[in-house]
């Protein structure tokens, strides 16, 4: 009995030393891994970050030999072979190593094609970054900014000017397309010579998102919104045309605000941006922030804020370097629509401090989930149209938010309704893109923008607009990820205001100066970066896995 005993002890000191042993070796290497990976991609994102800012053309070259050298190390394939054995050993069984495990075999994964092709998308991704960089709309025989084109199309009345700028922005279709074609079938290169149907199909398996599950969800969000998008764009068809002194049925893409139809138009009594003219959007963002216990204001310094010349027109944040140095970019105008992208981008640029914590192994220094950052972000943004934030952090008096709390809630919904249908545009664009990218995009496009979106197609309009948004070009197949931020963001809401705040206030809470609401963000979602899966962290957080029921209930029923 004795020497049975014996035995089997020493059996489990053998086995416990094997499973230490492969532990410590999968250690070493992602040691090792972070002691390249890291100094190559921080010197990619300082090159994007100066390239996006001051226009240089040096750092856009810089940052594309930086991508080069990354891809070269992820696509070691004696390194993918280490990591694939410690997979399948089975002998992994620390949860913290695990995930780090799954997170790197999944970068190594998608760089497994060969080297020059992986070089030849960078390169090309990084000129078409450049066009995309220095265009400007010709219109009326000026260039004019994004920001411009914007503002024509929110404020004229007159019909050509509309018109003229409208078309003046897809111009940048034509210039794009086929750089944009030809990356789109390298990237399905990429994926099929590792096993996967296209692109579209590895980047969500690659992220952790099942496509069928995607395209399910998607098609309950089309049946959910339909009808009440459907309603909403035939009131917003008459007031428009009323305004532009047109029939209804003569209504055309550039009648509606925007570039993209992806925002809502302005059709509801209130001028929002009259109550942030004037107003230093920096300090109110810093302030909101630190009255939840959330400090911004060092991120703030290191940000590029406002517009100059050669500069991208978009808006980022970025973490530089994983270690704490995080920034964002915008083009700052002292208006709702930009005080909106101020929440939005430093609610990113919160998520990142707080994920970028020693207390996290390296490769687990980001968001959960790529739309997990995007909810958090999309929540905070909602604010700059809250009657109740505007009150607190404008000074608005009674009567002036109660003048405008009608408007404000269903201009929310809209923009909610209006985003989604796009959402749908893009989704199922790529999606089909990638499945068959030599089918007639431009046609594909407009057939979705006419179900989804309900705009009419100018007459032989035969050009590829689809091109002219900067996101199917250069970060693909990451849109739909918006739209699931917006139904995580109104399941967190909808727990923090029933669970930690308690106001069941769903309408107006804002969470102005709840250092208790901070918390447990930074505790719930911030910090634990990617250490579980993004719906077991969901679920940890909220107490539910992802579920469009409360987005329906904010925003649909």
């Amino acid at each position: 009995m004795k020497k049975t005993l014996l035995a089997v002890t020493a059996a489990c000191v053998a086995l416990c030393s094997c499973q230490n042993r492969e532990e410590m070796e999968l250690k070493n290497l992602l040691d090792d891994l972070q002691a390249k990976i890291q100094p190559v991609r921080t010197a990619s994102a300082v090159a994007y970050w100066l390239g996006t800012t001051e226009g240089d053309e040096l750092q856009f070259e810089k940052y594309a030999q930086e991508n080069q050298k990354l891809t070269q190390i992820t696509s070691d394939k004696v390194i993918f072979g280490e990591l694939k054995k410690f997979k399948e050993s089975g002998k992994i069984k620390d949860s913290l190593l695990l995930r780090q495990l799954e997170v790197v075999y999944n970068m190594f994964l998608g760089n497994q094609a060969a080297p020059e092709l992986l070089n030849k998308i960078i390169e090309r991704s990084s000129k078409l970054e450049q066009k995309y960089s220095a265009y400007r709309a010709d219109y009326k025989g000026k260039k004019i900014t994004d920001n411009e084109v914007e503002n024509i199309l929110k404020t004229s009345i007159v019909n050509s000017d509309l018109e003229a700028v409208w078309y003046a922005h897809k111009a940048i279709g034509r210039e794009v397309a086929q750089d944009v074609i030809e990356i789109v079938k390298l990237r399905n290169e990429v994926s099929r010579s590792l096993g996967f149907e296209n692109y579209h199909k590895m980047s969500l398996e690659l992220s952790g998102q099942n496509p069928d599950e995607i395209s399910a969800l998607f098609e309950e969000l089309d049946n959910m919104t339909r009808d009440g998008f459907a309603a909403l764009k035939g009131e917003m068809d008459a007031i428009l045309a009323k305004r532009l002194n047109i029939k209804v049925e003569d209504m055309m893409p550039w009648h509606y605000q925007g570039r993209f139809f992806q925002e809502a138009p302005d059709i509801y009594p209130v001028d929002l941006n009259k109550y942030y003219k004037g107003k230093n959007l920096e300090q109110l963002t810093i302030d909101y922030y630190k009255g939840m216990g959330i400090d911004v204001s060092d991120m703030m310094s290191r940000s590029s804020l406002y517009p100059k010349e050669g500069k991208n027109q978009h808006a980022y944040c970025t973490a530089i370097d994983g270690a704490g140095d995080i920034r964002v970019m915008c083009n700052i105008v002292d208006n709702e629509s930009w005080m909106g992208t101020m929440l939005h981008e430093f609610g990113h640029a919160a998520y990142a401090q707080g994920h970028d914590n020693p207390q996290n192994p390296y490769f687990l220094r980001e968001a959960a989930h790529i739309f997990t950052t995007e909810a958090i972000a999309e929540l905070f943004g909602r604010f700059s149209r809250n009657p109740e934030w505007m009150q607190k952090m404008l000074g608005l008096s009674d009567e002036e938010k109660s003048s405008i709390s009608e408007a404000c809630v269903k201009s929310s919904r809209l923009q909610q309704l209006v985003m989604s249908r796009w959402v749908q545009v893009v989704y199922r664009f790529e999606e089909s893109m990638y499945a068959d990218p030599d089918q007639d995009l431009n046609a594909l496009w407009w057939r979705l923008v006419e179900k989804y979106q309900m705009l009419t197609k100018p007459e032989g309009r035969n050009e590829p607009d689809w091109a002219s948004k900067i996101h199917i070009a250069l970060y693909p197949c990451y849109y739909h990820n918006y739209l699931l931020g917006e139904i995580f963001a109104s399941q967190m809401h909808y727990y923090i205001t029933d669970n930690i705040v308690g106001s069941k206030d769903y309408a107006s809470e804002c969470y102005i100066g709840n250092a208790e609401v901070g918390k447990w963000f930074i505790e719930k979602i911030f910090k634990p970066g990617m250490r579980y899966q993004w719906n077991d962290m969901i679920e940890r957080a909220t107490g539910e896995k992802l579920t469009a029921k409360y987005y329906k209930m904010q925003f649909v029923d």
